[in-house]
């Protein structure tokens, strides 16, 4: 799983928002990282900036980046008088709950879980890049294990690439490749 680097926020723009120029850097780092993985398919978001994260690891490869729709960020909807991180705070304690426009924890991991077992069944045995989120990241390894909650989404970086591994259908492993330069 790769997070998207940093892109600015721009309030309507959150489908074409771009990297920033730190973003921009922090990709090719990517890249760098994961060009020894033996990567075979790259998936991402298809929220720009998911997809500039991994498209310098694409052309050094020669793979396409495929868009996957249900990797797109969670729509946290209109969260008026909470900060966004006691939005985001909010939804992850109750997976029930949302706000008005936007999606529960339960709806946003359950869309993304499904194609993610889709993307498993139909990569077995391959090594596959998912260019993604943080929070619908956090949604889908949660659905597997508890301790990825708001904690863990807190604590991620811009970008941030952790290795899963999965065996029949289960987490077997997870590994944080990122740190911070």
């Amino acid at each position: 799983f790769v997070r998207h680097a940093e892109s600015p926020f721009i309030e309507g723009k959150e489908r074409s928002r771009r990297l920033s120029a730190e973003g921009s850097l922090a990709a090719v780092r990517v890249k760098e990282l994961l060009l020894g993985e033996g990567i075979d398919v790259i998936l991402s978001s298809p929220y720009q900036r998911a997809k500039d994260t991994v498209q310098p690891l694409a052309d050094a490869l020669g793979l396409p980046v495929a868009e996957q729709e249900d990797l797109r960020e969670r729509n946290v909807g209109d969260f008026q008088g909470h900060s966004f991180l006691d939005a985001k705070k909010i939804l992850f304690q109750d997976p029930a709950t949302s706000f008005p426009g936007g999606e529960s924890s339960k709806t946003a991991q359950s869309r993304a879980v499904q194609v993610l077992e889709e993307i498993l069944n139909t990569h077995i045995g391959k090594r596959v890049v998912i260019g993604t989120h943080g929070d619908i990241m956090t949604l889908m390894l949660q659905h597997y294990d508890q301790r990825f909650d708001y904690q863990f989404w807190q604590g991620m970086t811009l970008p941030d690439i952790y290795r899963v591994e999965f065996e029949e259908g289960r987490l077997a492993n997870t590994a944080r490749l990122w740190s911070e330069q």
